[in-house]
């Protein structure tokens, strides 16, 4: 047997994904290990070009918790967080607003356009495309932590009928023109079903969606994923994401994914190969995943 064989029928089993797909937007939410390991941002950016080179549109929403977190240790400002949520006060948001949009969102555009690709940085102030509102918890003053009142997407179909790539921080703007921290996998969520996307991505820093005996679960319904959640086997972040995803869904999106981020090429494997690298959740079963939660 020649010795690329077995990249001739990696080709051949990717074809059918390809075709599937084609001029179809993906929503992927970048962030987790993916984001500070130098190897696999890279690995990400490649998967980013090739996506577009096929004819597919992704969009990219990325976090920056550790970069936030980073920059507001160094000036001696201490991070603080409510059932999991940064509270964000005016000299936080400060920070928030320069890391995201000024650093991590210009890294990002930096590297897939050294890679062949043409990206575009936007905050979700840009052309009115997050409309956001103060993120409530009972008996908790959260600051500028924000929540997505509604999107808007016409700056982002704007971008992918021009052949750019769209890289979205974040950060959103309240009725006073206010910046308002927001969760990025909320973001992507509510992008996804703004876009009517075809997938909705989240990029993880585990396998994806585990059963009770700790095993990975390919494939979800919506009725398994809230099983997951009500029999407490999905705990942690791991609700949220779920939630997120389940959204999406109900939403119109045809199929959302929490895959794991650390594996290299992690997106291209979950959407052009059968076996994929983590959990599909949908309205049904996904026909390249068939196995159930065990409960």
């Amino acid at each position: 047997m020649h010795k690329n064989i077995e990249k001739i029928r990696t080709l051949f089993e990717s074809l059918p994904y390809i075709r599937k797909f084609n001029n179809k937007t993906i929503v992927i939410k970048f962030g987790g290990h993916a984001m500070v390991d130098e190897e696999l941002k890279k690995s990400f950016a490649r998967d980013i070009v090739l996506m577009k080179y096929v004819g597919i549109n992704p969009v990219i929403v990325h976090g920056g918790g550790p970069q936030i977190a980073g920059l507001l240790a160094r000036l001696g400002k201490e991070s603080r967080f409510v059932k999991g949520i940064r509270v964000t006060d005016d000299e936080t948001m400060d920070v928030v607003e320069m890391v995201l949009v000024g650093k991590v969102n210009k890294d990002i555009v930096g590297l897939i356009n050294h890679y062949g690709g043409k990206a575009v940085g936007l905050g979700g102030k840009d052309g009115g495309l997050i409309k956001a509102k103060r993120f409530a918890i009972k008996g908790e003053e959260m600051g500028f932590t924000g929540d997505v009142e509604s999107i808007d997407p016409s700056v982002i179909r704007l971008l992918e009928v021009s052949d750019f790539i769209p890289v979205i921080a974040p950060v959103g703007g309240g009725e006073e023109g206010q910046s308002y921290n927001i969760n990025a996998d909320t973001v992507a969520g509510k992008i996804a079903v703004a876009l009517k996307a075809e997938k909705l991505i989240l990029l993880t820093d585990v396998q994806g969606v585990l059963d009770r005996d700790k095993e990975l679960v390919s494939s979800l319904t919506l009725s398994e994923a809230r099983s997951l959640i009500t029999k407490k086997i999905a705990v942690g972040g791991m609700i949220p994401k779920l939630q997120c995803c389940m959204e999406a869904v109900a939403g119109g999106v045809n199929r959302a994914h929490i895959i794991d981020g650390r594996v290299e090429h992690a997106v291209l494997l979950e959407v052009f190969t059968d076996a994929g690298v983590g959990t599909a959740i949908g309205l049904k079963k996904e026909n390249k995943k068939t196995e159930g939660p065990k409960s």
